[in-house]
């Protein structure tokens, strides 16, 4: 089992920044793949990033060049860095943790609200 709860979510203008954090606890972390998803009203959640625990990244076409997943293993963290923000990036953003070799082992965390206004 995982826990995780994320951090840093708020309100801001168009081209502004935000880093959203995410805490884990329970499990091993090196272990779990960790991501970043999204889910704005009336839409499906949707990936925004994903790093495995050796660094490697993914990103959706729609955040490249503007946001930045990282991952501190000693403190069971990650972090997205998001720049340059736009209204179409306000959703609830979640934290997810899945296993990287074990098959239901995916968890998430409660969400975080970004708003960015125009």
């Amino acid at each position: 089992q995982v826990q995780l709860v994320e951090s840093g979510g708020g309100l801001v203008q168009a081209g502004g920044s935000l880093r959203l954090s995410c805490a884990a606890s329970g499990s091993i972390f090196r272990d779990y793949v960790m991501g970043w998803y999204r889910q704005a009203p009336g839409n499906q959640r949707e990936l925004v990033a994903t790093i495995t625990s050796g660094g490697d990244t993914n990103y959706a076409d729609s955040v490249k060049g503007r946001f930045t997943i990282s991952r501190d293993n000693a403190k069971n963290t990650v972090y997205l860095q998001m720049n340059s923000l736009k209204p179409e990036d306000t959703a609830v953003y979640y934290c997810n943790a899945k296993h990287s070799r074990f098959t239901g082992f995916n968890f998430w965390g409660q969400g975080t609200q970004v708003t960015v206004s125009s």
